[in-house]
């Protein structure tokens, strides 16, 4: 389950974030950078950052703690910006928190670090596998911490939660953006990815990873009546997309071995 804190001090905004994330310090000491409801992208953005970052943290991969950051609106009359003053009000509620990492670097494919070919195959697969279409080489949504990598900012995954259009023909494309996947040109295997990673996910799973989102951010839309119809529509895309997984492996396989 994932924890819920209490934003005490907004410290500082992350200018180089579309929907102006901060730092903010919370009632445990700890100081995450928060993901704003009122921000430009919505509360649609924070379920992604919830289901694609859980998924991610249980098929092995790197990714910073996430929590509930419930705000209290009062926290923006201590801001002399009035952009930032206007999101805070609009943000009053739950919004998301990840665990800020201090002192760490952006991935740049030019700074030589080279991740393992294993661990560049598995996030080319668990990215194709939530279709988060934002870790390119113009915007790698990866952290180097100590050595490790770190995965960042998932709100553009799951795109089609947006219309929910024909969610049982989407779940099954290939995902032809893992050809401009930044992480691509180090990757091994996708199909070895596969295996290792596609027995870890199964109902039970995705099913405590979506009783995480909060019923709030769940509402009625796209013929989805409530939040527990969401929940539902989630859980059969996301079944669904690990059932047809070879059109996006045998994808992202043959990018890999073309480029």
């Amino acid at each position: 389950m994932i924890r819920t804190v209490t934003a005490t001090r907004y410290v500082a905004p992350l200018r180089e974030g579309g929907s102006l994330p901060a730092i903010v310090e919370a009632d445990d000491d700890g100081l995450y950078v928060a993901k704003f409801r009122g921000a430009g992208h919505g509360a649609k953005a924070l379920v992604a950052e919830i289901v694609a970052g859980e998924i991610g943290r249980a098929l092995g991969l790197l990714v910073p703690d996430i929590v509930l950051v419930d705000l209290d609106p009062a926290l923006a009359a201590g801001e002399p910006d009035p952009e930032i003053q206007e999101l805070l009000q609009r943000s009053a509620g739950r919004n998301v928190g990840l665990d800020f990492l201090p002192g760490a670097l952006g991935f740049d494919p030019a700074a030589g670090f080279a991740p393992d070919p294993g661990l560049a195959a598995d996030v080319v697969w668990f990215d194709a596998f939530v279709t988060n279409v934002d870790r390119t080489a113009r915007n790698p949504n990866l952290l180097v911490w100590h050595r490790r990598l770190w995965l960042i900012d998932h709100g553009s995954a799951l795109y089609i939660h947006h219309t929910w259009r024909s969610p049982a023909e989407h779940a099954v494309r290939p995902f032809p953006q893992s050809r401009d996947h930044v992480l691509l040109p180090y990757a091994g295997s996708i199909a070895e990815a596969d295996e290792r990673l596609a027995p870890r996910l199964g109902p039970d799973l995705l099913a405590s990873i979506l009783a995480d989102v909060p019923d709030e951010w769940l509402a009625p839309e796209h013929g989805l009546a409530d939040a527990d119809a969401h929940r539902r529509a989630y859980a059969d895309y996301l079944q669904r997309r690990l059932a047809a997984r070879r059109h996006f492996v045998e994808e992202a396989d043959d990018a890999r071995i073309a480029a």
